[in-house]
């Protein structure tokens, strides 16, 4: 059983700056991929960025150069960093997790979420 903590979410004042930390507790036999993905009321999830074991990101166009994704491989945590915040990315942010739990099967896994709200 894996399961992801997501810590760091709250209130922040537009183009303000906020940091969200996701760990990973349980065994997993290799992790490929790590995130974090976004769900605004009314609206679908959506990317906001991805790291690879490798490091290699993948961010929205609408964060690129605001938002910062890191990751910890050797203690399984994922962080991200935002800047400038603007009032629309008030959402649920939810850890993603994509990997081999145990070989040769693939395991997607997301976190409770944690809300960030953007407002004055």
């Amino acid at each position: 059983q894996v399961d992801l903590v997501e810590s760091g979410g709250g209130l922040v004042q537009p183009g303000g700056s906020l940091s969200l930390s996701c760990g990973v507790s349980g065994s997993i036999f290799h992790i490929v991929a790590m995130g974090w993905y976004r769900q605004a009321p009314g609206k679908e999830r959506e990317l906001v960025a991805t790291i690879t074991s490798g490091h290699s990101t993948n961010y929205a166009d609408s964060v690129r150069g605001r938002f910062t994704i890191s990751r910890n491989n050797a203690e399984n945590t994922v962080h991200l960093e935002m800047n400038s915040l603007k009032p629309e990315e008030t959402a649920v942010y939810y850890c993603n997790l994509r990997g081999y739990d145990v070989p040769s099967h693939w395991s997607d896994y997301w976190g409770q979420g944690t809300q960030v709200t953007v407002s004055s």
